[in-house]
């Protein structure tokens, strides 16, 4: 009994002492607290010692960079007016480590208590900020009018300064990742944005038919033109083919008057006399001297031509 009791002492001694030492991870910063009070901060990883417990007692805290959400999981929207009384529903994210791990003890104490109050400072940073601007200034389709960027950058150097001051904590970056209309005001909305798109295309539709009109005006007009053109160009030269026709003709005739004739009165008989032509004529015209004349196909041939003289 006497040695049971001797090793449970020792066990209890060794636990005891063991308490002299801590380690400290590379994610992690330690505030050595004694009887309470603060008495060193570690911020370099490793094993460390202390006094035993109750006497001496560390605290860690993660020193790598957190997330939090506004609203968040479980929250509702949050609405934020905007300088032209529009009331949108807005999202965001802070990220955020702790720079000062004693005073983040002193006054936050925990992550939970941390998020508590920068989710307090950061909504109504947000709020004045937003109130700050234009619904444009956060959604437009010209770039040149759009101001979130600035608009987190300001709300971040705001948050970050006084998150800093009150509990050693630095604000590394917020953005705004979501911008929504109120259930209640969403479909009036898109019902407005839907008449505007409609009148802009009503309104193209118009320009098109007016430029339209204006582009078959111009061909009709061109059409004209060079039907107009054609036609006189067709005209003239349906004029030289006559007169050159008609010089051939004083021509042929001149050279040989009789043959010119016979050949001419060949040519009307082929085109009217056929197999169906009655033709009713006195008797002794000349028109029906080769048909009635016994002398046909004793024409004279006339003078021949000179022939002309070789250049």
């Amino acid at each position: 009994m006497k040695r049971l009791l001797m090793v449970l002492i020792a066990v209890a001694a060794v636990a005891w002492l063991s308490t002299l030492f801590f380690a400290v991870g590379v994610t992690e910063d330690a505030v050595l607290l004694r009887f309470g009070s603060p008495v060193r901060v570690i911020t370099t990883p490793g094993l460390q010692m202390k006094l035993p417990a109750p006497i001496d007692r560390a605290v860690r805290f993660d020193r790598r960079l957190l997330v939090f959400d506004v609203p968040g999981p479980d929250e509702p929207p949050r609405e934020v007016l905007t300088r032209d009384k529009k009331n949108i529903e807005v999202a965001s994210y802070t990220c955020w480590k702790i720079k000062d791990p004693l005073r983040f003890l002193q006054t936050v104490g925990n992550r939970d208590g941390a998020e508590a109050y920068l989710r307090d400072i950061v909504i109504s940073e947000l709020g004045q900020q937003l109130g700050r601007h234009d619904l444009s200034s956060l959604i437009s389709v010209n770039p040149s009018d759009l101001h979130l960027g600035e608009i987190s950058h300001d709300i971040r150097d705001a948050c970050g300064a006084a998150a800093a001051r009150e509990c050693g904590v630095e604000i590394v970056d917020f953005r705004i990742k979501r911008i929504n209309l109120p259930e209640q005001n969403r479909e009036s909305v898109f019902e407005r944005m839907r008449a505007e798109r409609k009148q802009i295309a009503t309104r193209y539709r118009s320009e098109g038919e007016q430029r339209a009109s204006a582009i078959r005006a111009d061909a009709d007009r061109q059409r004209m033109e060079i039907l107009a053109d054609a036609k006189r160009q067709s005209l003239e030269i349906q004029g030289q083919a006559e007169a050159e026709a008609a010089r051939i003709y004083n021509q042929a005739y001149g050279k040989n008057r009789e043959f010119y004739e016979f050949l001419r009165t060949l040519s009307s008989y082929e085109k009217t006399l056929t197999d169906k032509t009655t033709i009713l004529l006195p008797p002794g015209m000349d028109y029906l001297k080769l048909l009635t004349d016994p002398q046909l196909g004793r024409v004279s041939p006339g003078p021949a031509s000179p022939p002309e003289a070789k250049k």
